[in-house]
């Protein structure tokens, strides 16, 4: 044996339940069972973890998020809920940030949220010219759907008071005036404006997010939405990482196939879509096409068939009925797995009919991501056509007090239901969509057992889910979603040797002390990617 870990508690799959030990061979499981029988088969050069009672899980796979720019945010300026609660503070942010950069170069922030702000709204273009005149400025909602941008940003975007919105975005303009406020596909705009990353930086953001998130437990993540940063250029920085061994992830790849993305580039460039069958041990597997729909509940824009409670509005369709269903089929027809963005129900219902009408079936494994908001006959056809719901529990932790503000208790309540997913056989793998929300598992976890929200609200409790219930949730089908479940998700013998190592034993604590459990080792294939005490030298 290579590696031996006793002592404590293994959490083998939601179905294979329990054990003290397990075994490493050759990158894989070689056993798992009692102490005694897991020692009987070390030999002088194996390699031993005492758990000390703590907990041993398949390793936990980030079925959502966005890694690159994850990344790269972790060098713009900081507004997340968690520090900027002010409009002050906000400005402080930036202005000292302007203060470090050439002057005309521009100032990126990440993570704000309007309703945690003391002014309860967005910040408007004057606002961020009184802080930072003389660079252009864009400020980044935590959705990613939406934000504020100065008058120097605006300038170089090309948007003025005669632009027009362009097709599923939002220039938003009040009194005739621009308020800085850009949603959605008026997004592009912007990005056309910013200088992409080179090579290098991106090489260098996709470790710094690997890096953080084997810290978490980690071993296996999804990038979606590859292209919309920096084009082509971020297929060749995927490559070049994993040459260089600085992609420390198992990564489930994910186009951006909206018409500002790659996919119809990178189908002519000749990627084609991995499929079941092709290598299983790639550390790359362009496997999907992602498509939005709409956009965030919170931010007004997720599309909705009956109206929000504030904004007199049902939301935004990114596209066209038409226009998106071309656009599924044709992926469709590709091979590629669908991965597509819905929250609101009307979107839903939009996606659900194009993956219908595309030929869906469960060997496809077609994906709505997010799926926040859906109703009971959605759920029935997703479950008839092997339609895979991709949900974020911490949504309902970080913003589930403004989903109550914009939309009342009763959709609240049944947002994201994780136990009704779980008990019909829908497979929901639970992830983050970080940057959106923190990519932190033990906030998510502490969602999924309690649907309490930061503010100590609870919405839903009859979609709470069992501690084993979670874990194999943020495992086992995030690893389905991706066709990997014979591979890893699990510490059965045979399987992956992708082990995270808990502080504590998550299954005998009370869940209010899950946000004070870090990973004190993470193994992909066996080997460390992550050894916070130094136990395997």
């Amino acid at each position: 044996m290579d590696l031996i870990l006793t002592g404590g508690s293994v959490f083998r799959g939601l179905a294979g339940g329990m054990a003290e030990a397990v075994a490493v061979s050759g990158g894989k499981v070689a056993a798992v069972g009692t102490n005694a029988e897991i020692e009987a088969l070390a030999g002088a050069d194996t390699k031993r973890v005492a758990l000390d009672g703590r907990l041993a899980i398949p390793a936990f796979n980030e079925a959502h998020m966005h890694l690159l720019p994850f990344g790269l945010g972790l060098s713009m300026v900081n507004l997340r809920a968690e520090e900027v609660r002010t409009l002050d503070e906000v400005r402080t942010r930036l202005r000292a940030a302007a203060d470090k950069t050439p002057k005309g170069e521009w100032v990126l922030g990440r993570g704000y949220d309007h309703a945690a702000l003391d002014i309860n709204r967005h910040p408007t273009v004057a606002e961020l010219d009184a802080a930072v005149p003389d660079h252009p400025v864009f400020i980044t909602r935590t959705c990613g759907h939406m934000g504020v941008a100065n008058t120097a940003a605006l300038r170089a975007a090309g948007i003025n008071h005669n632009t027009h919105d362009p097709e599923g975005g939002v220039i938003e303009r009040r009194d005739g005036a621009l308020t800085g406020l850009i949603q959605e596909r008026a997004l592009s705009l912007i990005k056309a404006a910013v200088p992409s990353p080179d090579t290098g930086r991106m090489v260098d953001a996709i470790e710094a997010s690997g890096r953080h998130l084997a810290a978490m437990g980690f071993a296996s993540a999804t990038d979606m939405n590859v292209g919309m940063t920096a084009n082509l250029a971020e297929v060749a920085a995927f490559a070049r990482a994993v040459e260089e061994g600085r992609c420390l992830q198992r990564m489930w790849q994910v186009l951006a196939g909206n018409p500002e993305g790659i996919a119809d580039d990178a189908w002519e460039a000749g990627m084609r879509p991995w499929k079941p069958g092709d290598d299983p041990d790639a550390m790359l597997r362009w496997g999907a096409v992602k498509v939005f729909a709409d956009g965030s509940a919170g931010g007004l824009t997720a599309a909705f068939f009956d109206p929000y409670l504030i904004g007199n509005t049902t939301g935004v369709f990114t596209f066209p009925t038409e226009t998106i269903h071309a656009l599924l089929a044709k992926y469709h027809q590709q091979g590629w797995q669908l991965d597509i963005h819905a929250i609101g129900d009307a979107a839903i219902e939009q996606v659900l009919v194009g993956m219908e009408q595309a030929g869906a079936t469960p060997d496809r494994r077609h994906r709505i991501e997010h799926c926040g908001f859906l109703t009971r006959d959605q759920r029935r056809r997703m479950l008839a056509s092997g339609i895979l719901p991709v949900p974020q529990p911490i949504f309902l932790y970080e913003f589930g007090d403004l989903y109550l503000r914009n939309l009342g208790l009763p959709r609240t309540a049944g947002a994201y239901p994780m136990k009704t997913w779980l008990s019909e056989g829908h497979h929901p793998s639970a992830s983050s969509d970080a940057p959106v929300s923190t990519p932190d598992p033990f906030l998510n976890l502490l969602t999924m057992v309690t649907r309490q929200t930061n503010q100590g609200t609870v919405f839903g409790p009859e979609e709470r889910l069992s501690i084993q219930e979670a874990l194999h949730c943020y495992t086992w089908c995030g690893a389905y979603s991706t066709f990997a479940e014979n591979q890893r998700g699990t510490l059965e013998v045979g399987m992956d040797a992708d082990i995270a190592v808990m502080s504590r034993d998550l299954t005998q604590i009370a869940p209010e002390e899950y946000p004070d459990v870090q990973a004190h080792l993470t193994l992909r294939g066996g080997v460390p990617i992550f050894d916070r005490n130094g136990e395997l030298g």
